[in-house]
């Protein structure tokens, strides 16, 4: 089947550059809701069958305007939250966000053990996001879907895909970056493992993707991934 993780829109934390992981979490910006509308033209014809998200409020807002066009529901599905940021929680000081950049680097280079400062570890998030994405993945089978969305979150997204698509790389998610309201196509089944077909409009080769330094249009890698 074909998974689309789209991270969402801009939130008023994404613009302080804080680290704010809590559920529900803030709404969208104007700027936000507007990227969200904007995923119906973007989105819109790629036959998706499933729309689902995050339980956080910038997520669901994100998914909206897109199930809406599609005359669909937002389903929510618990396990696509960001990676909890603990005791760093809304800081945006550059420690405290080198720090939880730190512990996301070092789950994608394969140390699960390294907890986050009070809060889980890489298997932790493995499990959950694993879980995740089947449940999405079992609930479009459920429809007769071919096309699912999953809408959630950058750090999550970036860490999750780094590790479990087979032609992605911590070096490419880390370089690449995603911006809000960034998609990630995915091919693929749980069972047998997954190979992204495009990552934010840019195809990919199926064998490796090479890492790059900047967005689709030139635009740098947004510093902010939550």
């Amino acid at each position: 089947m074909r998974l689309l993780l789209v991270r969402h829109g801009q939130s008023p934390s994404n613009v302080a550059h804080l680290l704010d992981t809590q559920v529900p979490g803030p709404a969208l910006t104007d700027v936000g809701r507007e990227q969200a509308q904007a995923l119906v033209g973007l989105l819109g014809d790629e036959g998706i069958g499933l729309v689902t998200s995050s339980p956080q409020t910038r997520a669901r807002q994100t998914a909206a305007p897109l199930a809406a066009a599609l005359g669909l529901d937002v389903e929510v599905v618990e396990g696509l939250e960001e990676i909890a940021a603990g005791e760093l929680e809304m800081r945006g000081d550059e420690p405290a966000v080198r720090a939880y950049l730190g512990v996301v680097g070092s789950w994608l280079t394969g140390d699960l053990d390294v907890p986050m400062p009070g809060a889980a570890d890489g298997n932790a998030f493995f499990a959950r996001y694993d879980a995740a994405v089947e449940r999405v993945v079992a609930r479009a089978r459920e429809l007769g879907a071919g096309v699912a969305v999953a809408t959630s979150h950058g750090a999550a997204i970036r860490c999750w895909t780094g590790v479990r698509v087979r032609n992605l790389s911590a070096e490419y998610v880390v370089a690449t970056g995603l911006l809000n309201t960034g998609c990630v196509a995915l091919e693929g089944e749980p069972e047998t493992g997954w190979t992204a077909t495009s990552w934010m409009g840019a195809a990919l080769d199926p064998e490796r993707a090479e890492a790059a330094g900047a967005g689709p249009a030139g635009e740098p890698a947004t510093p902010s991934v939550f």
